[in-house]
């Protein structure tokens, strides 16, 4: 189907607290990818999000701080909303779910159900606090855990071992407000017969969504279908958010998982006032994008609500992502295991792109991931510097050194079959992030772009362009060469900028002004042009894209967070909607590490006959029937080396490619499995194992000595 708009939401952060890069990796930055892309096609399309700022975890956090909740939601929607703006998240409108037009917009849409006799009241025993004069919600019900004995375990959940629970369940359960025992009290609540839209449910998404959605979307999906749906209360006793809009109903408010998606019409009600062509016509698409924690809500309870009310479109996809650790165990706001993004901000300026860069090359799209500072540092020297920015860097430079600093000329006579299929090249990745953008796979995306910038720098290399310069016997012709090389790098580098532009709008910028030309060249129709800076258009003076992430940065973070963990560092299960995942080894500041033993000592002249270059891996792939080895491809600056190594067992192919490391380039040749390796990359090995790159502190040249 042909859409005429695409109204984009991003699930609101409960404004209780920062934002932290669990968030940003499940549904943040994926939506901006996205968005970005559909804003430089010309599309029209809305990005929705907003805090949301009902629920117990607000009255939770202001109890915890002294304050009122309005207080806690004014303090966090600020931190949050400018953190969202400096990391580039570029919402077209980011609201709150305290605004009154939200009240106004989820209380028509609660009276319309009543109205139409949708709702069962329902009365049951609840816990209350005498002392308080109050309800109380399960989170407002502490005790012993009968599973593990933790005494304070939460009514509905305990975090030390992670069991569900029930207020019922709990050992000597005390009020969190008052600390007096609770007692049982009949309460009425309103319940949304869900139940009764199931067959509906199974047709929508059984039927028609299974192979749209991802697999992890429609399997949670399937799951509750089969095993049958039932009312759910859509109304709670409290003072704090939406009151429910009947006559009856003193001191009980909306429920905020009902409360909270109907956020998303009111935030898009505040943006326009053709708010309903994005919410009422068929041909609008809608893409929530949500962490695989509000899966359910997004899937089966909002639809049902929006198909019990009618005239509303339903979700087109609902892309969820798994969940981001961090350093082997799941993020955990309530132990402050996280990366805050407000810190980060202030601990890394203007590497927004850095972040987003590694957030989205590491993006736990179909499984759980990990994110380390140790990684984070080696995909931005090695892979975002050493790849884009290198090649980026290096014609600038060239183009100054042996260009006269403009665009050169093009002699069609001196076109090779190697320039027309970079060219080509060119165009193909354009078409190949497109269709990775649309199917919602965005590392896929990104790595295209990378790995264009990479073909560029074997181009580039194979070129030589500085070496054609030192032959003036031939310089006409030789210049005539170096002008296309140049030439071609540059438009390449121009188209870079376009396709980068979605995931690294920052980096797209700065790209753009080198090459002094207006914003309308990112836009995605120039993608895959060859004319995009004019001959003889002076361009700006070479500069670095990208800094180093310097080693003394990865440890005072990693001290950081040291400095966060319990005496007992064993991991501690956490609640979902902490944006965590199955918990792995923690970080520990007394591991010590097995180390070999010392070989005996040689000679300087032994030594001396080493020959250590640095060199950077251009191609890898598996040795077929050996379990153990890889085919390397290593650009040494003077040639492209093949080099056969024992890694497969630590490495996937992909994830070395553009790796710089230290070889031995005068090592005898050995033919391994029918291949002749010339050379040995050098490796640590940690007291596990486990094999670490030995690359140069700081990325070299291809073929620069290692002394």
């Amino acid at each position: 189907m042909d859409f005429k708009r695409y109204l984009i939401t991003a699930a609101l952060p409960y404004a209780n607290g920062p934002v932290h890069i669990g968030h940003l990796a499940g549904c943040y930055l994926p939506a901006d990818i996205y968005v970005r892309y559909q804003r430089v096609r010309k599309r029209d399309v809305k990005f929705i999000c907003g805090s949301d700022e009902h629920g117990v975890p607000i009255t939770i956090r202001a109890m915890k701080e002294g304050v009122s909740p309005q207080d806690v939601v004014d303090k966090y929607h600020k931190i949050i909303k400018d953190s969202f703006a400096e990391m580039g998240i570029s919402f077209d409108i980011f609201s709150r779910t305290s605004n009154q037009i939200h009240h106004d917009t989820a209380q028509a849409f609660f009276t319309k159900l009543y109205d139409a006799g949708l709702f069962e009241e329902r009365e049951s025993e609840q816990y209350y606090d005498e002392a308080k004069q109050m309800f109380l919600a399960d989170r407002y019900i502490v005790g012993t855990c009968p599973i593990c004995g933790n005494d304070g375990a939460y009514g509905d959940q305990c975090e030390k071992c992670g069991s569900s629970l029930t207020p019922e369940m709990l050992l000597n359960p005390r009020s969190a407000l008052s600390s007096s025992a609770p007692v049982k009290k009949m309460t009425k609540h309103w319940y949304f017969p869900l139940n009764k839209y199931e067959e509906w449910l199974k047709e929508w998404i059984v039927e028609g969504k299974k192979d749209s959605w991802k697999p992890n979307v429609y399997g949670q999906c399937k799951s509750w279908l089969d095993n049958g749906l039932h009312p759910r209360a859509m109304t709670r006793d409290s003072t704090w958010g939406v009151p429910v809009p009947v006559a009856d109903a003193k001191g009980k408010v909306l429920y905020v998982w009902f409360d909270a998606p109907i956020g998303y019409i009111s935030a898009t009600k505040e943006l326009t006032n053709q708010w309903s062509d994005y919410w009422k016509s068929e041909d609008t698409k809608l893409v929530h994008f949500i962490g695989k924690d509000n899966i359910v809500f997004h899937c089966i309870i909002f639809p049902a609500m929006l198909k019990a009310h009618g005239g509303f479109v339903l979700p087109e996809n609902v892309p969820a992502n798994e969940f981001l650790n961090l350093e082997g165990r799941k993020i955990s706001t309530s132990r402050n295991w996280a990366v805050w993004v407000d810190e980060y901000l202030k601990d890394f300026p203007d590497q927004q792109d850095a972040l987003r860069y590694v957030l989205c090359a590491n993006a736990p799209e179909s499984k759980d991931n990990d994110f380390t500072w140790k990684d984070f540092q080696d995909r931005v020297n090695n892979e975002l510097s050493a790849i884009l920015g290198n090649f980026e860097n290096r014609v600038f430079v060239l183009m100054h050194k042996l260009c006269k600093g403009r665009v050169p000329p093009v002699d069609p006579e001196f076109v090779t079959d190697a320039d027309k299929a970079l060219m080509l090249e060119i165009q193909q990745t354009k078409a190949r992030v497109e269709a990775a953008i649309e199917g919602y796979k965005f590392r896929d995306g990104l790595a295209e772009v990378i790995d264009l910038a990479r073909k560029g720098n074997k181009y580039l290399q194979d070129n030589a362009p500085w070496s054609l310069a030192k032959t003036p016997e031939l310089q006409t012709e030789n210049q005539k060469r170096i002008d296309i090389c140049i030439h071609i790098c540059l438009q390449l580098t121009a188209n870079i900028a376009i396709l980068i532009n979605p995931f690294l709008p920052h980096t797209a910028t700065k790209m753009r002004k080198k090459m002094k030309v207006v914003e309308r060249m990112l836009d995605w129709e120039n993608a895959g042009r060859m004319d995009l800076l004019k001959t003889n258009y002076p361009l700006l003076a070479p500069e670095l894209l990208f800094r180093k992430i310097e080693d003394a940065e990865v440890a005072q973070q990693v001290e950081k967070l040291k400095n966060t963990l319990p005496v007992d560092t064993t991991p501690a299960m956490e609640q979902p909607t902490e944006q965590t995942a199955t918990p792995e080894a923690a970080v520990t500041a007394d591991a010590i590490p097995t180390i070999a033993p010392q070989k005996p000592e040689i000679t300087i002249d032994e030594f001396a006959k080493m020959d250590l270059r640095a060199g950077t891996i251009v191609a890898a792939e598996k040795v077929a029937k050996a379990d153990k080895l890889l085919k390397l491809e290593i650009d040494l600056g003077f040639e492209v080396r093949t080099v056969v190594s024992g890694i497969a067992m630590h490495f996937t192919p992909e994830e070395i490619i553009g790796k710089q490391v230290t070889v031995v380039a005068n090592l005898a040749p050995r033919k391994m499995r029918g291949i002749e390796s010339k050379g040995m990359i050098l490796m640590a090995q940690n007291g596990d194992g486990k094999l670490i790159f030995v690359s140069p502190v700081t990325t070299a040249d291809n073929g620069s000595e290692v002394r």
